[in-house]
């Protein structure tokens, strides 16, 4: 249940168009509901702004669909990450309303638009054009908690100019993360050129002795631009939810 919804329950109760047997029965599964093989938090969206994310990777199509089908039932908005294409077909067919987003391996349902997090944008930026997914998993998890973004993609270091070529749009950015692989050396320019909070993303992209994103990882936590955060391998989710709590309002 998010703030707007608690809101319009007890505004409801207030002016006696709501009974309060049927708000009872509407909070009983507050603060989560025990479906036996995930207990369903429905009091993340009260604490943090943003509802549970479900974590397709690793669970059945079974679980997923059940754990969605309850924050829908409880009118949350649903954010559904690493969402591989054969476990999506079971899950879509089952829950007909969630959009599928191939490419971020995501599935995410709004019961309403996203109120924007204050003005302006994040910058989303991809060393190469192998590091899209990650990105595209970064920007789909931005827009769901109502950041506006830009797309900036392969202005990696192997051609320089290309990054320097965006550097005022770079500039007005509230955030900007940096997705990269191989060496993962774009963190640090990006974070030489800018004063705000820089978010690196290494990925599992690159040849050899790339490891997989561990070199990349070694390089961004290692990067001289000081300030730069750092989350891990292909994490474009992980990224995305730390400009979100950056960005957060304090509240009084």
């Amino acid at each position: 249940m998010d703030p707007r919804r608690l809101e319009e329950l007890l505004r409801s109760v207030q002016s006696g168009s709501l009974d309060v047997e049927r708000a009872l029965s509407e909070l009983r599964t507050l603060p989560f509901a025990d479906l036996g093989y995930a207990r369903v938090d429905h009091h993340r969206a009260l604490r943090q702004g943003i509802p549970e994310v479900v974590l397709a990777e690793g669970k059945t199509p079974e679980h997923v669909a059940g754990v969605v089908e309850e924050l829908m039932r409880a009118q949350q908005d649903v954010l559904v990450t690493r969402l591989a294409a054969g476990p999506a077909a079971f899950v879509l067919a089952r829950i007909p309303a969630l959009e599928y987003v191939p490419l971020a391996r995501i599935a995410k349902y709004r019961k309403r638009a996203a109120e924007p997090r204050g003005k302006g944008f994040v910058a989303v930026v991809t060393a190469g054009t192998s590091d899209i997914p990650v990105a595209e998993e970064a920007l789909e998890t931005l827009s769901m908690c109502g950041v506006a973004t830009e797309r900036i993609f392969d202005v990696g270091v192997a051609g320089i100019h290309r990054v320097l070529a965006e550097i005022e749009r770079l500039r007005r950015a509230r955030a900007v993360i940096v997705i990269a692989g191989m060496e993962g050396a774009l963190a640090s320019v990006v974070g030489g050129l800018v004063a705000a909070p820089v978010i690196a993303v290494p990925t599992s992209v690159g040849y050899g002795v790339a490891f997989a994103g561990i070199t990349a990882l070694f390089g961004m936590l290692t990067s001289c631009a000081s300030g730069v955060t750092v989350v891990n391998i292909d994490n474009g989710f992980g990224a995305a939810m730390a400009t979100v709590r950056l960005l957060a309002p304090v509240e009084p």
